[in-house]
């Protein structure tokens, strides 16, 4: 989706701050950090939330991007730790970016409940 500002940084055409980046996802730092380490873990197909990546296809991607945010993390050193991975979907679950993403916290002991 061409004005998709998380397609766009998945396909390199904009810059960020890249953990790891590989040709079905790609992990950032998020510009408003809520923890010490707090990375976007997107995919590089477009889906607007979660709830639109259904049948066995998005089970698929939904599975990868998960295994994926655990080895990002894993790479950042929070395993000893720990550490949070959070979907929101829809404007009333806090979602701002309309682009499926998974937020990836760790770095300090996180609060329950979270909002």
């Amino acid at each position: 989706m061409p004005d998709c500002i998380f397609c766009r940084i998945a396909s390199g055409e904009i810059p960020a701050k890249v953990v790891r980046r590989t040709p079905e996802a790609a992990a950032f730092h998020d510009l408003n950090p809520q923890a010490p380490v707090h990375v976007l873990v997107v995919p590089t197909a477009h889906h607007s939330a979660a709830r639109d990546a259904r049948g066995a296809e998005g089970e698929r991607q939904l599975g990868h991007l998960v295994a994926f945010a655990c080895e990002v993390a894993s790479e950042l050193g929070l395993d000893g730790g720990g550490y949070r991975i959070v979907i929101n979907t829809g404007a009333d679950g806090g979602q701002t970016v309309f682009h499926l993403h998974l937020h990836l916290l760790g770095g300090r002991r996180l609060g329950w409940p979270p909002g």
